[in-house]
């Protein structure tokens, strides 16, 4: 059994995801194999495995139950930070995985490729590039942990939902002064309790307010 299996099921359990053995085994390998080509491509700047598991598995896991069905694009996945480990729990949802720099989608491709998992596209393209439109399309529901800013975000990935889509947004703090000026958004802020993090982490959805 894998050192972290334990750790993992538990902090799960506690987020209220009752996960199989399967997917438990299916996470830790993404795992192992982030901190694997880690060494060599600096796809994070957590470098232990305990820490890894929180920070990235479960805090990736804690927005899950909060996110609606469909289609999803993952802006500034980096290492596949949330969308990988959303395609791993929800293999019937499509997910594409965005990402500017070449040797973080070279290592989702290979994941990809070796986990067999045909619901994941990862993509290396900038989010504002009318090409990057072109190419993908719209979705139900954008992630993003990566964006400085919600006003950046909205911005940026408006042009990809499609009508009543979300933008789910993955903070630390409550951006509060940033929620404010977009007043033509619908908001809804939860707080998220990821084990044995201490530290506030909040998911921000966003949909855009119906023209009257």
């Amino acid at each position: 059994m894998h050192p972290l299996f334990a750790s993992l099921k538990n902090g799960s359990l506690k987020l209220g995801l009752d996960l199989s053995d399967d997917i438990l085994n299916k996470l830790l390998k993404y795992q192992d194999n982030l901190t694997l080509w880690n060494k060599a491509y600096n796809l994070t700047a957590i470098r232990d495995p305990k820490e890894m598991l929180v920070k990235h598995l479960l805090d990736s896991l804690s927005v899950i139950p909060h996110l609606p069905e469909g289609r999803l694009l993952d802006v500034g996945t980096g290492g596949g930070l949330p969308g990988f480990v959303i395609a791993i729990l929800q293999p019937e949802r499509q997910c594409v995985l965005l990402d500017s720099n070449g040797k973080k989608i070279r290592f989702l491709r290979q994941m990809t490729a070796d986990m067999k998992m045909p619901n994941v596209l990862p993509v290396q393209a900038r989010i504002e590039e009318p090409q990057t439109l072109s190419d993908l399309g719209v979705f139900d529901v954008v992630t993003s942990r990566a964006f400085a800013s919600l006003s950046d975000f909205v911005r940026d990935c408006e042009v990809y939902l499609k009508p009543n889509a979300v933008l789910a947004a993955m903070k630390g703090l409550v951006p509060s002064d940033e929620m404010a000026i977009l007043d033509s958004w619908e908001q809804k802020t939860i707080e998220l309790s990821v084990p044995s993090l201490n530290e506030q982490r909040h998911l921000i959805l966003l949909t855009k307010k119906l023209s009257t």
